[in-house]
């Protein structure tokens, strides 16, 4: 039998805990923003991360609150002008040959430094929005930010849901087939775990959807 475990009897570091080592494997956004004036380049990674929809095609990550409860200069850019910020953001991905410039990007600096510079990932401008990309990422969406959904406002570790509409897209002509499908060998994607764990996605298996799949003798 399972023990129960009520959240609110919890401190906030370990519902942290319960959740990144229960929600397994999570894709990694790498969020590009500057500040309204083009100013403050900002890059950071992001694994409360997800598609949401394809009509029209959006995207969200969720920057959690500072320590002080204080916006994280992602959250702080990429919200709607009519709240302050820039209302764009750009997704990369966090892939093999990267990753550790990626997880560097996580480090905590002051505005007026940048993550390009202490990765050496490289910006690009975008073609729609102002939010930098990096070159690096074979694949990257730049996004205009829908709303922001904020679960609990000004507060230390809050949560926050930016979701944006993508509306261009950068792929490599490799990584694509002509029905734009991604191929995965090629991606060379990263996944977060718990704690400090990342994982690779080279092992794959494939099977039926639906009752198909209860019939399968697909080996995995």
């Amino acid at each position: 039998m399972h023990n129960g475990i009520d959240p609110s009897s919890l401190p906030v570091d370990r519902r942290y805990a319960l959740l990144i080592g229960s929600i397994v494997p999570r894709p990694i956004a790498v969020v590009g923003t500057c500040a309204p004036d083009g100013s403050e380049p900002n890059l950071a990674p992001f694994s409360f991360f997800a598609g949401a929809g394809s009509d029209p095609m959006c995207l969200l990550f969720c920057p959690a609150n500072r320590p002080d409860g204080t916006e994280k200069d992602s959250l702080r850019h990429a919200k709607p002008r009519a709240e302050g910020g820039s209302g764009e953001f750009t997704v990369g991905v966090a892939t093999e040959p990267i990753i550790r410039r990626i997880v560097a990007c996580a480090e905590e600096l002051p505005p007026d430094q940048s993550e390009f510079d202490l990765s050496g990932l490289t910006p690009v401008g975008g073609r729609k929005v102002r939010a930098p990309r990096f070159m690096e990422s074979p694949i990257a969406f730049e996004c205009r930010t829908l709303q922001v959904i904020r679960t609990n406002p000004g507060k230390p570790s809050g949560g926050n849901i930016v979701i944006g509409e993508v509306v261009w897209i950068h792929a490599d002509p490799a990584l694509i087939d002509e029905r734009l499908r991604v191929d995965p060998e090629l991606l060379q994607a990263v996944g977060r775990m718990g704690g400090m764990e990342y994982t690779r996605t080279r092992d794959r298996f494939a099977l039926p959807w639906g009752a198909a799949a209860l019939a399968s003798r697909n080996k995995f």
